[in-house]
């Protein structure tokens, strides 16, 4: 678990110049570094760092350190609840609105995965991991479908998305991970 110092640290970069107008926020960040987790290709801090910020290209002196500690522990963190058979709890906002904070991770999350689309599909099949995905996608905010915005309209429907997250995470982390 990362502590309150490390999560403004890592923020404090995350909305720095030059990428600050288009990086992801803490909860778009843990949505990203659980797509690496649960994926079938695990991403180097380097390649987080590019994702999380919308940046092509690192900072002269490489990634900084706060956030290469944060990837790793966070990382590890998520591998271990999985292997133990815990569901992934969500980060919650201490204040605030809980649908954008959610959104925020679904769009962090929906941004790896589909940087990453070819590697998932080839490792699993194809409907199996569409199926799994649907409440990212749907809550991410990435897509403005009828369907999508349905749902996203209605409070019920999406409560009921977001409840489905934690299953499909360890659904999607056995399917690439579990021993076959």
């Amino acid at each position: 678990m990362l502590s309150n110092a490390d999560i403004e640290a890592l923020e404090d970069i995350l909305f720095a110049e030059p990428w600050g107008d288009h990086a992801l926020d803490f909860f778009g960040f843990h949505g990203v570094v659980c797509a690496s987790v649960i994926g079938p290709v695990r991403l180097r801090a380097e390649d987080l760092f590019c994702l999380a910020t919308g940046s092509d290209t690192l900072p002269d002196d490489g990634v900084p350190e706060i956030f290469a500690r944060c990837v790793k522990q966070l990382g590890e963190d998520m591998a271990h609840a999985l292997d133990m058979g815990q569901p992934l709890e969500l980060p919650e906002p201490e204040d605030g609105d809980p649908m954008n904070a959610l959104e925020n991770w679904c769009a962090g999350f929906v941004d790896t995965f589909l940087e990453h689309e070819e590697s998932w599909l080839e490792a699993a099949a194809e409907e199996e991991v569409a199926d799994l995905m649907v409440p990212m996608l749907t809550l991410s905010g990435l897509f403005e479908g009828d369907d999508f915005t349905k749902v996203r309209n209605d409070e019920k429907l999406s409560a009921r998305m977001a409840e489905a997250i934690p299953d499909s995470l360890t659904d999607l982390y056995l399917l690439f991970h579990a021993p076959d």
